[in-house]
């Protein structure tokens, strides 16, 4: 049978996927709890909850509440109440989360990326982004993104502030650390 190169292309990146997990015992971490870190690593305050979490990985709530409370046992995530809103939970990454993420199994798959691509993995980077939102619209799911990248990001709205950026949508301050996380209500600009 003749593969389409399309379909060669997914199966080597599940492929990619599987060898990058299997070295990926680092800390006695399952792959869920890995994405569930990086995915803490990388959102911004108003993204890091339980519900965002399961909207980003594809998850029921249910599965990610399992996986919070084996990364709190292992001191690696904490949670707590919202201070914007006191009936929600906000999750934070502990030092020793962060500590753990440094040996992130995906930093090797990163720096093979990178000698693949002679350093310049631009023209990769932006087909996986094409591919991971038309397979993000198929299944109904949240697009997340950039807040810096989004319709109601106002850059330098504050200028010289230690917040200088604003969100539209939020009607919240924004540093420039926040600029650079992921949103679960990113709305791309156009």
């Amino acid at each position: 049978m003749l593969l389409s190169k399309a379909l060669e292309a997914a199966y080597l990146i599940d492929r990619l996927d599987r060898l990058t997990r299997s070295g990926g015992n680092i800390a006695e971490l399952n792959p869920a709890q890995w994405e569930a870190l990086r995915y803490l690593s990388r959102a911004n305050r108003f993204s890091r909850t339980p519900a965002a979490l399961a909207g980003y990985v594809g998850s029921t709530r249910g599965t990610i509440s399992q996986t919070l409370i084996a990364l709190e046992q292992k001191g690696l995530a904490s949670r707590q109440s919202s201070r914007r809103d006191g009936r929600s939970v906000e999750l934070a990454l502990t030092r020793r989360g962060e500590a753990v993420l440094r040996d992130d199994p995906l930093r090797r798959l990163a720096d093979d990326i990178t000698a693949a691509t002679g350093g310049d993995a631009g023209e990769l980077l932006a087909t996986l982004q094409g591919i991971l939102s038309a397979t993000i619209a198929r299944n109904d799911g949240r697009a997340f993104g950039v807040c810096r990248t989004c319709r109601h990001f106002r850059h330098n709205a504050k200028p010289g502030s230690a917040s200088p950026h604003h969100c539209n949508l939020l009607d919240e301050a924004l540093s420039d650390s926040d600029g650079g996380a992921i949103c679960q209500e990113h709305d791309a600009a156009a």
